[in-house]
Parts: structure tokens; sequence; C-alpha cells
């Protein structure tokens, strides 16, 4: 993502629940890396790496579904930092 410093919004998608998946994706992809050097067969591998790319794009999600919640609400005390429409848009295209 290439915004200006200033302009970013900070990214506050229930830190907790994201920051787990994203150590639980962590380790699934340690475990493909570890299925393929063992020479693992392709149907378990591409399984696991599936599960990996899912679990990927629901924490993508989740972050933008916040933002829909919280950067575009216009009750939002810090208008500078909310994200557009078209920014939202663009975030939420990045991951099909």
């Amino acid at each position: 993502m290439t915004e200006a410093p200033g302009r970013q919004s900070r990214c506050e998608a229930a830190p907790t629940a994201t920051l787990n998946r994203l150590r639980r994706v962590h380790g699934q992809l340690g475990g493909v890396i570890a299925m393929i050097e063992e020479g693992r067969g392709c149907r378990e591998v591409v399984t696991q790496l599936a599960a990996v790319s899912k679990a990927l794009n629901r924490a993508g999600f989740t972050i933008i579904a916040t933002g829909l919640r919280n950067c575009i609400d216009p009750s939002g005390a810090d208008a500078e930092k909310r994200l557009s429409i078209e920014e939202l848009e663009r975030l939420f295209l990045s991951l099909a």
C-alpha cells in the first residue's frame, strides 16, 4: 500500500483476533514448506496451501470490514485519517 504517511489510517481490525489468525497462518505456511522439503504428495501440499491462502484472505477481509465500520463513519473524530470509499474498494479488490 502506498499512501502518504500522514494519510494512512491505522489498522484497528480486532487486533488480537487478526494477529492470532496471522500467527496461525505463519505456522501453517511453515508446515507447507516442511511438507515440500519432506517430499510429501501434491494433494496434501496443495490442500494445506489452499488453507493458508484462505486464512490470509480472511484476515485481509476482516481488516477491510473493520475499515468499513470505522474509517468511513462520518461521526469519527479523526476525519483526515478516514479511508475514502475508493480507497476501501481498492483494498478490497487487491484481495480478489
